[in-house]
């Protein structure tokens, strides 16, 4: 479909302003992902490693190497280190264009987590509200970063590469791999220290946290991770069609309409995107005809080609 030649003969002039302003989306998203990496390296750095939490991910696996070596290795390098590894595999599985805004992330991230110092008094001396509000100060600036279609990597490539090839859910490989790190920081000698029962504590408040940025990401990002159905009514119909199916590469249908005042007949155009790509529809649209009247609804669930495999809706 991305091969897919532009058949309408007005479509290249349409598609101009959009392209036009195309560098500029893409120099914001960028910004923004670089921007939203910082909350989540003042938060390891100035809350968790202060207080021996380990949280889950990548950078949780980073702390345990951390203090597995008595801070020899310094975090931002292993966090680079793993990265890369896990970057070749997306490049090679899930694919380049993944695999580069991946490397933005990363490469931010690993810049905050070097620039910002660990803290030898934490922020927040408690804590349980250290986790707490490190989990929704993470995950509400992790959720803008997936809005701008960035990534910051690590157990994230690994959920995508499993979810490839097994349509194992992304979810759930995401919490069996965090749980796995949270709870291997038990054996620990730096969380050995605080006895037995300090240490089941500080595998909670790492739990805690994770359940934390986790819920705060699906609130920012309730609408990405939902599909939507557009229905267009334009006078435009075959032009906007053209743009979505080679542009956002999503398939349209047409519909025959009748308005109901002046009984003209028209086309309606309708497709389903994922909600993530609801802006690029509505720009394209925009570009061709203003005057559009634009209908946007969330579905509950989609199956087939381009969304969830068939066999998740049983």
């Amino acid at each position: 479909m991305t091969n897919r030649k532009l058949q309408h003969p007005n479509i290249r002039e349409h598609l101009k302003k959009y392209r036009k302003d195309l560098p500029w989306i893409i120099i914001k998203e960028l910004f923004m992902i670089a921007i939203s990496t910082i909350p989540y390296a003042l938060t390891v750095n100035q809350l968790l490693v202060p207080h021996a939490i380990v949280g889950g991910g990548v950078t949780g696996l980073c702390e345990i190497i951390y203090f597995a070596t008595d801070t020899f290795v310094p975090i931002w390098f292993s966090s680079a280190g793993i990265n890369i590894i896990l970057l070749v595999l997306a490049a090679v599985t899930v694919g380049k264009s993944y695999a580069l805004r991946t490397v933005w992330g990363v490469l931010w991230l690993t810049i905050w987590l070097k620039v910002i110092p660990i803290a030898q008094i934490p922020l927040l001396t408690d804590s349980f509200m250290a986790v707490v509000v490190g989990g929704l100060f993470t995950g509400c600036f992790l959720g803008i970063c997936f809005l701008n279609n960035g990534s910051t990597g690590g157990t994230d490539i690994v959920a995508m590469i499993v979810n490839k090839y097994r349509h194992f859910p992304i979810g759930r490989a995401l919490l069996i791999a965090d749980m796995t790190i949270i709870s291997s920081a038990f054996f620990l000698p730096t969380i050995q220290a605080a006895g037995t029962q300090g240490a089941i504590e500080k595998i909670l408040f790492g739990l805690t946290y994770t359940f934390m940025s986790s819920t705060a990401v699906d609130w920012v990002m309730n609408r990405m991770r939902q599909s939507v159905q557009f229905m267009i009514f334009t006078q435009k119909p075959d032009e906007i069609a053209e743009a979505i199916i080679t542009q956002a590469h999503r398939g349209c249908t047409f519909l025959d309409a009748e308005g109901g005042y002046y009984k003209q007949p028209m086309k309606v155009v309708t497709t389903i995107a994922r909600s993530y790509e609801s802006a690029t529809i509505f720009r394209l649209v925009r570009a061709i005809d203003p005057n559009a009247f634009v209908s946007q609804s969330q579905v509950r669930g989609v199956f087939g080609q381009g969304f969830d495999p068939m066999a998740n809706g049983k």
